[in-house]
């Protein structure tokens, strides 16, 4: 399986502004520039792409965590922070931090800590990233 997405640039660094489409189309010539990556600006950025990517990735797995446990989530709600800082090497990826809430009727705190950790651990997004990933995980009832 292969995923596709494409950026184009226009321009100088700070000046400049680009655009990024994905192979769905879901985004399509989403705007990015100097400063919707280091400032405020309108528009999208890599690291939030990253961060909705290690989202989904990561509810996905803990489901299918859970799932192997013989629990089934009602819902699970991740919300991922990227951290770009920049370092003697240049800027970069220092870290992800997942808030994760679900609701898991039968699961008790250590399976759900159990599946939760697997899932941080195992998701595809997790693995490709060079960064301290850290979690707070809380089971709702």
């Amino acid at each position: 399986m292969k995923r596709t997405a494409s950026a184009e640039w226009n321009g100088s660094l700070k000046e400049g502004k680009g655009t990024i489409t994905t192979g769905s189309t879901l985004l399509s010539n989403a705007q990015y520039s100097f400063s919707t990556r280091f400032e405020q600006g309108v528009g999208t950025n890599p690291e939030e792409l990253i961060a909705a990517a290690h989202a989904g990735c990561f509810s996905m797995a803990l489901s299918a965590q859970l799932g192997n446990a013989g629990l089934k989530p009602e819902s699970i709600k991740t919300n991922a922070t990227v951290t770009l800082e920049k370092t003697d090497n240049g800027f970069a990826i220092t870290a992800v931090h997942l808030d994760v809430n679900a609701k898991v009727p039968g699961a008790d705190q250590a399976a759900f800590e159990k599946a939760a950790n697997a899932a941080k651990e195992g998701c595809p997004v997790s693995k490709v990233l060079n960064a301290n990933i850290t979690m707070d995980a809380k089971l709702e009832s």
